[in-house]
C-alpha cells in the first residue's frame, strides 16, 4: 500500500516524504538513473508546501541518495561503493573485486619537507624531504577520492608518474624496494567539500565528504605513508562488522 502523508503528526512533514522516497529507492520501486516526478508532482501527489518538498529532496541530495541536473531534473544516484573496515584494503583491489575498472589520475609529484605534524606521524626529523603525491583516485573514469600521500625518501628514494603507470603505489614500493604495507592506521572524519576538491571530484562545493587519515607501516612497524583523502560521501560508505 502507498504510503501517506500524516498531516497530524509530531514527525514532521518534510521527514516523512523524505521517508517514503527513501523507501521507493531502498525496496527497488525507483533504481539508479530513474527520474523522480516534478516537485510540483510531489506537492500535489502528498498535498504538501513546495518548502516541505524541497527541504525533503535537498537532504536526500546531501546524503548522495539523489541526483540533481540543471534543467532536466532529480535522478536517482548510482549506488555507493561499499568498503569493510575489519581488514587492510586497496582502493584499486577493491575496485577490481566489484568489476570496475580503476584509475589513478596523477595531478603532481614533488620533493618538500612537511609541516611538523605530519613529520611527527612519519617519525621523522622536520627537514626530511618526503615525496608529495597528490592523485584523483577514479572508478570507471567517475572521480571518487582526492588523495595525498607523503612518503619519505629514505623508504623510496625515486618516484615518478612514469614508474607510477606501471605500478601501483603500494606494489611499486614492494617490487622495486623491498617495502611491504603490511598494516595502516585509519582515522574518518566528517567535512564539507572545498572549492579546489570540488574542482577535482566535480562535485558541488559544500557537499559532504570523508576525510580519511592513513598511516600506512612496513613488517618492522615504520611509518611509510601518511596519506590524507578526501573520499566523496555521495558514493562511498564504510561499514565494520561486530562480532
Amino acid at each position: 500500500m502507498e504510503k501517506t502523508i500524516e498531516h497530524g503528526s509530531f514527525i514532521p512533514l518534510y521527514h516523512q516524504l523524505k521517508e517514503i522516497l527513501k523507501e521507493k529507492i531502498e525496496s527497488g520501486e525507483w533504481e539508479s538513473g530513474d527520474k523522480l516526478p516534478s516537485e510540483h508532482e510531489l506537492q500535489r501527489n502528498y498535498d504538501i508546501s513546495r518548502n516541505t518538498v524541497k527541504k525533503a529532496l535537498d537532504d536526500l541530495v546531501q546524503e548522495g541518495m539523489l541526483n540533481r541536473i540543471q534543467g532536466k531534473g532529480t535522478f536517482v544516484s548510482k549506488p555507493k561503493f561499499e568498503q569493510s573496515l575489519s581488514g587492510f584494503y586497496s582502493f584499486s583491489k577493491v575496485l577490481k573485486q566489484k568489476g570496475l575498472n580503476p584509475k589513478d589520475i596523477i595531478i603532481s609529484i614533488e620533493e618538500k619537507t612537511v609541516k611538523p605534524s605530519i613529520a611527527r606521524q612519519l617519525q621523522i626529523a622536520s627537514d626530511t624531504e618526503v615525496f608529495d603525491l597528490k592523485r584523483l583516485r577514479c572508478a570507471n573514469d567517475e572521480p571518487i577520492i582526492l588523495e595525498t600521500s607523503y612518503i619519505p625518501k629514505t623508504i623510496i628514494p625515486e618516484l615518478s608518474v612514469e614508474q607510477l603507470d606501471h605500478y601501483s603505489l603500494y606494489d611499486y614500493m614492494e617490487q622495486v624496494y623491498d617495502v611491504s604495507v603490511t598494516k595502516a592506521k585509519e582515522i574518518f572524519e566528517p567535512v564539507l567539500v572545498r572549492d579546489y576538491e570540488s574542482h577535482y571530484l566535480e562535485i558541488q562545493e559544500g557537499r559532504p565528504a570523508l576525510m580519511l587519515d592513513r598511516l600506512a607501516y612496513d613488517a618492522k612497524g615504520t611509518p611509510v605513508e601518511f596519506c590524507r583523502s578526501i573520499v566523496r560521501g555521495d558514493r562511498c560508505r564504510f561499514y565494520t562488522e561486530l562480532i
